[in-house]
């Protein structure tokens, strides 16, 4: 007696895969809806625009436009690399970003503290106050940073030369320059990035403290063994982005508080990009510069990506 034979379709199969899919899409299309304007936002002004990056390679003419420019190759790469200033720029953009990068933990100590503290209206005041310089402008915090570190009416120097010291003129000192661009970042940034932090610890767990407690833990054990445990995956997926942006130093603020006196330090490869590319009209040569730094972003954000999810099993993707 013959046994019939019953075919069983794989439930992985490209063609069940498809029909899932279809079948998803239709009953949350309301979901899809509202993720349109998002979609049509990264492809319209972040992707389409990508075509351009090809008049890194050319060299680029307005009334020939990007497909007629004639084709250079990597010459404008080479120029670049072999240029005086490349490494004048390369070591003053990495400094300043590893700076940065080096007073990453400063808003997870403070969202920890203020975490901590158990006197409702003071946290709130303390919150208000330090979230508040997070909305003030960039040339607007440059203009406070100029008034309060003036050589002649800063409060700074009025306040160095009542304890008997000699005025400085901070913003035409090229040692000073990294100092102030970080420190002042971190004063605008610090209380915005708590946020996310304490939005993170809101979500622990109270019976693991509770826990704790009744095993006799003090209030230090218990941050260092069940706060910031449970905060990391939020730490290392921000301190991803972070490293995704390494390179890409907001190039305004160096440029409103760069002059010839501090150029020695202020000099980066953005304020480059725009003096050649805006400036000069160099727009193939500005676009090889930035190309550059984004390629060094996106192998920076790929390698930290792997390491991350090899080490701590928490990364991007």
């Amino acid at each position: 007696m013959e046994l019939s034979k019953t075919r069983v379709e794989n439930p992985y199969s490209i063609r069940n895969r498809a029909q899932r899919a279809k079948k998803s899409f239709l009953s949350n299309w309301q979901l899809y809806i509202f993720l349109l304007p998002a979609l049509l936002y990264f492809i319209i002004l972040h992707y389409l625009p990508m075509y351009g990056v090809q008049i890194a390679f050319k060299d680029f003419y307005a009334n020939l436009g990007i497909f007629k420019s004639p084709w250079v190759g990597f010459e404008h790469f080479e120029r670049f690399f072999s240029s005086f200033y490349f490494w004048r720029l390369l070591k003053n953009t990495i400094i300043l970003n590893l700076y940065g990068l080096i007073l990453f933990p400063l808003p997870i100590i403070f969202a920890l503290m203020l975490n901590e503290l158990r006197n409702g209206p003071f946290k709130k005041w303390v919150q208000t106050l330090t979230y508040a310089p997070h909305f003030i402008s960039v040339v607007v915090v440059v203009g406070m940073v100029v008034a309060f570190l003036d050589p002649l009416t800063g409060i700074v120097n009025h306040a160095i030369t009542a304890l008997g010291g000699d005025s400085i003129n901070f913003l035409t000192s090229p040692g000073w320059f990294r100092h102030i661009y970080v420190w002042s970042g971190q004063w605008q940034t610090l209380g915005w990035g708590t946020i996310i932090y304490l939005a993170a610890l809101a979500g622990v767990n109270p019976e693991l403290h509770e826990s704790a407690q009744v095993d006799g833990a003090t209030r230090m054990q218990r941050i260092l063994h069940i706060n910031i445990p449970s905060i990391l995956p939020t730490i290392v997926v921000l301190f991803i982005l972070n490293i995704g942006n390494f390179m890409a130093i907001g190039f305004e603020k160096v440029l409103l508080m760069q002059n010839e006196l501090n150029a020695e330090t202020s000099d980066i490869i953005q304020t480059f990009v725009y003096e050649t590319g805006l400036l000069e009209g160099q727009y193939s040569f500005a676009a090889a510069v930035g190309l550059f730094e984004s390629a060094i972003n996106i192998v920076l954000l790929i390698t930290v990506n792997m390491i991350a999810r090899k080490v701590s099993n928490n990364s991007l993707w």
